[in-house]
């Protein structure tokens, strides 16, 4: 009698057991897509002129973290608004970071050259921060608050001189 018990006792150890691995394992394979309201990913990053970067660099400052890929046609369409906003804001509290996902450095460096990128940009091609955002489409833009939340998120390419979208951004500054 006591040995079934015992036995019992046992298998319903064994069964929280597994159910608590299971709430482990689904949780950790779960993808972490951040959203507007959340904080930020924190991240270290060297950038393509040689300085190393951090999100807490840009305290006091609105961040445009614009993930994108030589690649990617809407990437590229969306390029010369992306350049022109940063050239009219840059020097009210805005700052863009681009963030590329290609694996070829050189292909990556010679579009830069051609394409005349004029903001900050880093090249992440294991594509480990945009993974940390949650962000596997390409273009994709995040604007982060000076405290590091997440105000809006961009999906797809936008023409960022649109005026409704420069007044946006301004609101926030």
């Amino acid at each position: 009698m006591a040995n079934r018990k015992l036995d019992r006792i046992l298998l319903g150890l064994i069964g929280v057991l597994v159910v608590a691995l299971i709430v482990v394992v689904a949780e950790a394979i779960q993808e972490k897509i951040t959203e507007v309201g959340d904080r930020a990913p924190d991240f270290a990053l060297t950038t393509d002129d040689g300085g190393r970067m951090t999100r807490a660099d840009f305290g006091g400052m609105v961040l445009v973290l614009n993930f994108w890929a030589t690649w990617c046609g809407p990437c590229i369409e969306e390029l010369p608004s992306l350049n022109q906003f940063q050239k009219q804001l840059a020097g009210s509290g805005v700052v863009v970071l681009g963030v590329s996902v290609d694996r070829n450095d050189r292909v990556y460096r010679q579009f830069l050259k051609r394409a005349g990128v004029t903001f900050r940009t880093s090249r992440d091609p294991q594509a480990d921060l945009s993974s940390r955002y949650g962000t596997y489409k390409y273009p994709e833009t995040y604007v982060i608050d000076r405290n590091g939340r997440v105000l809006q998120k961009h999906i797809g390419p936008r023409n960022w001189m649109d005026p409704a979208l420069l007044s946006q951004i301004r609101a926030l500054l």
